[in-house]
């Protein structure tokens, strides 16, 4: 048989020769769009990758969920992981004022207040109609710069006069002015408008304190621990008000810092007020204080006023030299506790070191005078330099300067500052 052939026809028709470039398009065209979406999508595709084998990074979490573990870190106590998430969060949202607010008081709960006063500048900033930048600010400045502190306040309740921390603030800056009735009024007026506030609980505290109305500030604090119970700072001033003579109860100071040690078992300060509870006792033993001394050493080497604790307790023991070294440790670590300049000053007179002494006894009456020390701590100071002048020598004629009276203050806590 024979194939016939026609020579009119290509040797490859034009139908299959039609068909195999479509095949070859249509196939180019899934490749190319596979390459375009492995090249789109490559991130999300890798991570994908990587997830299946168990090495895929962490998805970085919304502002809002590191604000949530912000607080719940901070209601558990942990003030370090509070501060770093919120600083999270403030990198995704800078300006978010809820965020700002909230990370400044923290702030000021680890006695960061230099910069808690510029997070409340920029939260003013921000939003100039929002009264908690105001608040922050006032907070910041109650303890040191109470003027300025009462101005941001006022500023504050003209934007809201109904938001409470703004009166707060108002009533402790008053308080440490002096002026104690506008203290207390300000104070429980924050109270009235916001009373399951802790910050506002623990404001009230302070005006109670300085006009002697214990039980009241005992109560306030009693509020506020139970609105924070894992917080150290509102124990440590409630401690403060059971160790004052004029309430009288050591021991139930000595338990309140005995439960943060429970809670903070590396907690430096909670050492330092048991061994200056102790030490200081009717009955004292300095034997049990020192060891807590001690520890707070152990724990923060750099920490000046344990320095000043242990000094004193030398000091109390005749152990002069032991005295003067521990004061110079305390000074030169940067701590402004008095007892470090006169108490060292006297160290060297009882030792026959009257240069040493009368250089460090002028510095001590500056320092007080300074600190607005109480008559009876100039009086010791003045004691001090009459004691020279008196039995040593080149000393005889010595003029001695005089200073004008100290401001009579309330009772102040041991080694300065609440708590």
């Amino acid at each position: 048989m024979r194939v016939q052939r026609n020579y009119n026809q290509p040797f490859f028709s034009n139908r299959r020769r039609g068909s195999n470039v479509r095949v070859i398009l249509l196939l180019g065209a899934m490749i190319g769009g596979l390459l375009l979406l492995v090249v789109s999508q490559f991130n999300q595709l890798q991570s994908m990758a990587l997830d299946q084998i168990g090495l895929a990074p962490t998805t970085t979490p919304f502002a809002s969920d590191l604000a949530t573990r912000a607080l719940q870190a901070f209601t558990e106590g942990d003030l370090d992981t509070a501060i770093v998430l919120f600083e999270q969060a403030l990198e995704q949202q800078p300006e978010n004022v809820n965020y700002l607010y909230e990370y400044g008081n923290i702030l000021i709960e680890a006695d960061r207040d230099d910069e808690a006063v510029a997070i409340g500048d920029f939260a003013i900033q921000v939003e100039p109609n929002d009264p908690r930048g105001y608040a922050l600010k006032a907070r910041a400045l109650m303890w040191t710069q109470q003027q300025d502190a009462i101005t941001a306040a006022i500023q504050g309740i003209e934007v809201d006069p109904n938001f409470g921390m703004l009166y707060a603030a108002q009533g402790v800056a008053y308080t440490v002015l002096l002026r104690l009735d506008e203290g207390v009024r300000n104070a429980e007026r924050a109270a009235q408008l916001e009373p399951m506030n802790p910050l506002v609980q623990r404001a009230l505290y302070t005006p109670y304190l300085y006009v002697g109305r214990y039980q009241d500030a005992i109560n306030a604090l009693n509020t506020a621990i139970s609105l924070q119970p894992n917080l150290a700072a509102p124990m440590f001033e409630l401690a403060f008000i059971y160790s004052l003579p004029q309430v009288g109860e050591p021991e139930l100071a000595i338990a309140i810092y005995n439960t943060i040690l429970v809670m903070e078992p590396e907690n430096a300060k909670a050492n330092l007020r048991l061994c200056e509870t102790y030490a200081r006792v009717d009955d004292a033993d300095f034997r049990v204080a020192q060891p807590y001394c001690d520890r707070a050493l152990e724990i923060d080497p750099d920490y000046g006023s344990a320095y000043r604790e242990t000094g004193r307790m030398q000091y109390a023991r005749r152990n002069y030299e032991g005295a003067i070294d521990s004061f110079e440790e305390c000074r030169d670590l940067g701590a402004d506790d008095i007892e470090c300049w006169y108490l060292a000053g006297l160290s060297h007179y009882w030792l026959d070191e009257c240069d040493d002494a009368w250089e460090i006894l002028l510095e001590s009456q500056e320092l007080a005078v300074a600190q607005q020390q109480p008559q009876q701590i100039t009086d010791t100071i003045e004691d001090g330099l009459f004691f020279i002048t008196e039995n040593c020598v080149g000393y005889t004629d010595q003029t001695r300067p005089t200073v004008p009276p100290p401001t009579p203050l309330p009772p102040t806590p041991i080694g300065g500052g609440f708590g």
